[in-house]
């Protein structure tokens, strides 16, 4: 037995030492072929599904990726965030970036000019409108120009289009992003833009009067690019990597975390949602952060918002009363005396929250750990356990909540739930329910970034105007200087 030990031990041994120096020649290969670098740098945009940086830390499914790529080389990570697609292939031109990876999909034009990395996702290109507006059917009948991007797939299309469609008309804009033109969308500056529709899907979050019109091209692939030259052993890299993360079910857990929760859209909601954002959570958003310990606040507040409304004095005929819509053991237990208390309900939610997701199996991965959490606080710990083994027995993955989201609707079925431990529960309401917190709180987010690039712009415009006004009185009054100097 001890003889089987050792030798046990010896392979173990073996197998991490070759781990790291498999991992040592990724790094050294890397450096080696590109000496004048001692990171990955990768060039990205900005966008909530490429890439944010904000006080809770970077975000975004191609940071995310390219934080695993860069670990797997062994090398450390330097994202380089642009202001334009065509900065962004400039600087993969002229090889001041290894990367490109900026959801960034194929066209003919790129694969003349680049190496593209292996299908990350794939999505509908389409064209965009606004509600209210007739719905574009027929390209040579459009009420107005197409507006579109530098260096952006719609180029492509349009001229392809203008071929077939005499009467199509278009334009460039050349100081926006993709998300701004989408913006100027909604508010009637320009009639139409193409775009991708994970794009549009995640933008209808904060930018309701969006609609899809005509399917352009379907299932086109998103890619990374790498410079045309001296990239062939980064790419292999690259190949290798993708088949481990499509092997371990990484692509299909960022593409559910970044996409999978956004499909489903109200458009009374939404515009319900925003409107509450800005005339009744400024009265509650103190509360949420002080309560929220460990937990992003808006992760908490959008909850709130899923189980109340934001209203305090909410109640539902099943019992549960107040602002995180407590029953009244649940309240006794985490110390509330009063549900329709507004501070003390969100302590008790918050309190209660955190409890779920400390009674969750080690297994499941902190990032993921709040969704089986909020999954419980709707129908029951007992019951999101009962879908995990479903899972398990299903040969999926018991702690990735992609795969339980999808299984959690089974609990209404008899064949399923007769074997469980706790018996019939409403999953596919939990599932909604976490799907709808979700993207409530992504719009929180995207609100929050965009207060926060507000404030610095009126900080930028406030230094400004400050140095104007010195600059001014110091040209009124040339004496005061020069006898300043002299002293």
């Amino acid at each position: 037995m001890t003889k089987l030990i050792t030798i046990v031990s010896i392979i173990s041994i073996s197998l991490l030492l070759s781990a790291c120096h498999q991992a040592n020649m990724k790094a050294t290969e890397f450096i080696e072929h590109t000496p004048d670098r001692t990171v990955l740098k990768v060039g990205t945009l900005y966008g909530s599904q490429t890439y944010l940086n904000s006080d809770q830390g970077e975000s975004g499914f191609d940071y995310e990726m390219a934080a695993k790529f860069a670990k797997y080389l062994d090398v450390p990570l330097e994202m380089v965030p642009y202001h334009s697609r065509e900065l962004l292939f400039d600087a993969l031109h002229l090889n001041e970036i290894d990367i490109v990876a900026a959801a960034i999909t194929t066209t003919n034009n790129r694969r003349e000019q680049f190496l593209l990395g292996p299908t990350l996702y794939e999505v509908n290109q389409v064209l965009i409108y606004k509600s209210g507006n007739l719905k574009p059917r027929d390209f040579n009948n459009l009420q107005g120009d197409i507006t579109v991007i530098p260096e952006s797939a719609a180029v492509e299309t349009v001229i392809k289009l203008q071929q077939t469609n005499p009467n199509l008309t278009w334009q460039q804009v050349y100081d926006k992003n993709n998300e701004e033109l989408l913006s100027m969308v909604a508010s009637g500056e320009v009639l139409y833009t193409i775009a991708d529709s994970n794009s549009l899907l995640i933008n209808q979050r904060y930018l309701p009067e969006l609609r899809e019109g005509i399917v352009l091209d379907e299932k086109t692939e998103v890619v990374w690019l790498l410079p045309p030259v001296n990239s062939d052993h980064l790419l292999s890299s690259l190949l290798s990597f993708w088949h481990i993360q499509k092997r371990n079910g990484t692509l299909e857990h960022l593409n559910e975390k970044y996409f999978g929760h956004v499909k489903r859209f109200d458009y009374v909601d939404t515009r319900a949602f925003i409107r509450a954002i800005d005339n009744v959570l400024p009265e509650y958003q103190a509360l949420f952060e002080k309560y929220a310990g460990d937990l992003d606040w808006r992760k908490l507040a959008a909850a709130g918002y899923q189980e109340s409304h934001w209203n305090p004095k909410a109640r539902s005929p099943t019992g549960v009363r107040g602002m995180m819509m407590l029953t009244q053991p649940t309240a006794s237990s985490v110390g509330v005396d009063n549900r329709l208390d507004a501070e003390q309900s969100i302590r008790g939610g918050a309190i209660y929250l955190q409890k779920m997701i400390d009674r969750l199996p080690d297994s499941i991965p902190d990032s993921q750990r709040i969704w089986f959490a909020l999954a419980s606080y709707n129908i029951g710990l007992g019951h999101v356990e009962d879908a995990r083994k479903i899972t398990d027995g299903m040969g999926k993955d018991p702690s990735a909540w992609r795969d339980v989201k999808q299984v959690l609707p089974l609990l209404q079925q008899r064949k399923y739930y007769q074997h469980t431990r706790y018996g019939y529960a409403r999953g596919s309401e939990a599932a909604h329910y976490v799907d709808n917190i979700r993207r409530y709180y992504d719009t929180l987010v995207w609100v929050d970034n965009q207060n926060r690039q507000q404030e610095s712009l009126e900080e930028v415009e406030t230094e400004l105007d400050d140095a104007s006004s010195l600059n001014a009185e110091n040209t009124e009054n040339p004496e005061d200087i020069t006898q300043s100097s002299a002293k």
